[in-house]
């Protein structure tokens, strides 16, 4: 296989000029809300006097974890993952897991060849662009093979680059040891419930070990896993967020137990996001009429929650993020 990059050539260089490649990025305009102060929050606003050195080295030019961050970088996410290990009833993988979609997602399924040559596209016209992410269409940790080999490729040509990943949890627990290895020190986990009454009516069924689980005992065993796997990046020094989709009428009181059990496993930032269900994405919740929250009744929740743990607010789409578009 072609080299991405020769040896001793800088990246930049080596991607200048190519054609046909339109990389917008979207002025920012700050956060979709306010945190109980007043003031936007978009990822932790703490700084570097607010935080022990380590950690304001993972967080100081990561847009996911540093308000101050959010302002002046940007990160890309690429789709290498398209199989899942577990059924949400927000989410249709025909579009962007409704967990992770966001406004400068690239949506078409790339191979890790394909994902690092645009990466380092986007990275030889962007300076700022400091974050590589993978987040689906399903879940990276599915797809062990194609999500370890796109960070191999990308960390071979420009180590600058952090590499992070989101993931339902499942298959966590399985693969802490090889995150640590490719210095992955950024994981995002999706965990909306640690009551398997609650998770019985968001997930219909997990795939765990060649074996199928539905309701009750799904539900458990996804909630164990994903616990196992935030204390086990936590003891491995790997910086977690959490993401939660708030669905009124199931999850909307329970989030606040969620969030007492991933703080106190050591989660740095919690974000509670809104339920999307449009019909036309064909999800069940979609398709049964589930509404999602008011803005009112989301920052009532994030309000509940926030206290001596980091919460994130949701951000608008002007927030500042790569695009790759490519012309047919």
């Amino acid at each position: 296989m072609e080299a991405l990059v020769e040896p001793g050539q800088d990246v930049r260089a080596r991607f200048s000029n190519l054609k046909g490649l339109a990389i917008p990025v979207a002025p920012h305009k700050g956060c979709g809300s306010s945190g109980g102060s007043g003031k936007a929050s978009c990822g932790s606003a703490a700084g570097s006097g607010d935080l022990p050195p380590d950690i304001w080295e993972k967080v100081k030019n990561h847009p996911c974890y540093s308000e101050e961050a959010h302002h002046h970088y940007a990160r890309m996410h690429v789709a290498v993952a398209p199989a899942c290990n577990i059924q949400c009833n927000y989410c249709n993988r025909k579009y962007d897991c409704a967990n992770e979609s966001r406004p400068g997602v690239v949506s078409e399924r790339l191979t890790p060849e394909q994902a690092a040559r645009k990466v380092l596209a986007v990275a030889s016209e962007i300076p700022q662009m400091t974050v590589l992410g993978i987040a689906g269409p399903g879940d990276p940790l599915a797809n062990p093979e194609k999500t370890f080999r796109t960070f191999e490729l990308v960390a071979e040509a420009a180590p600058d680059i952090k590499l992070c990943l989101s993931t339902n949890g499942l298959a966590l627990p399985d693969h802490v040891a090889r995150i640590k290895d490719f210095r992955v020190d950024h994981v995002t986990i999706t965990i909306n419930m640690v009551d398997p009454e609650v998770g019985a009516r968001i997930y219909p069924w997990v795939f765990f070990r060649h074996k199928r689980y539905t309701g009750k005992d799904a539900a458990k065993l996804l909630s164990e896993r994903q616990l196992q796997g935030l204390e086990m990046l936590t003891e491995a020094g790997i910086l977690c967020k959490v993401n939660s989709v708030m669905i009124p009428g199931i999850n909307d009181d329970h989030l606040v137990e969620v969030n007492k059990a991933v703080k106190s496993r050591g989660a740095f930032l919690h974000n509670i996001m809104p339920l999307i269900s449009s019909p036309e994405h064909g999800t069940v919740f979609g398709l049964s009429g589930q509404r999602g929250p008011t803005a009112q009744e989301l920052k009532a929740l994030q309000d509940k929650c926030e206290g001596e743990m980091n919460m994130m607010r949701h951000c608008r789409s002007e927030e500042l993020v790569c695009r790759l578009l490519l012309e047919k």
